[in-house]
């Protein structure tokens, strides 16, 4: 997560989390649906609810598992008609208290080795809250489609051409008809 501003935030608090998960529901009000919109450049985001259960995680983080729905209005790329789509997503994320020794470390002067098929760094939080509408409208936002197209739509009335039509003849190609001025060379 970054720390510039979310299209959607609902903070749970999580400094007393047990072992034992805790489930949470959320749902994005009207006004927070136009602000996601806005962020994810579509004409409209009809629904944005999801549950996650936040339990503890190792000694001092939080383990966030959930699933995010949303259902937004987007143009078709071949007739620019709306077009509905459903979103259905699982997240999951690691949090840490950003002084914990699992936190990120700053790498400002060296380097950052990440497995990219093993499991995420932990994200850091301050305080006693995380953000759960942030990591949730994150992964929902992975999951649009950014080509959606009408079921049946064929791009048509496009002209196809000629690869051999499209080959420009290399400026070099006149230098086929000079002679040498001296053959024997």
């Amino acid at each position: 997560m970054t720390d510039e501003k979310q299209p959607y935030s609902y903070k749970v608090r999580v400094g007393h989390v047990a072992a034992n998960p805790i489930t949470v529901n959320f749902e994005a009000d009207e006004a927070e649906r136009k602000q996601i919109a806005k962020v994810w450049d579509v004409p409209a985001v009809e629904s944005f609810s999801g549950e996650a259960s936040v339990s503890r995680w190792k000694r001092d983080g939080v383990r966030v598992k959930g699933e995010v729905n949303v259902r937004i209005v987007q143009e078709c790329v071949v007739t620019l008609e709306p077009l509905v789509q459903d979103i259905s997503e699982d997240f999951e994320a690691l949090f840490v208290p950003e002084n914990s020794r699992l936190a990120r470390q700053d790498t400002t002067d060296g380097e950052l080795v990440v497995d990219p098929e093993g499991a995420d760094m932990p994200e850091t939080f301050t305080g006693d809250s995380i953000d759960l509408g942030a990591v949730a409208a994150e992964f929902a936002a992975l999951a649009i489609d950014p080509y959606p197209r009408k079921e049946g739509v064929e791009f048509e009335g496009f002209i196809e051409s000629d690869p051999a039509e499209d080959e420009k003849e290399s400026p070099f190609a006149v230098l086929k008809f000079a002679k040498p001025k001296d053959e024997n060379k």
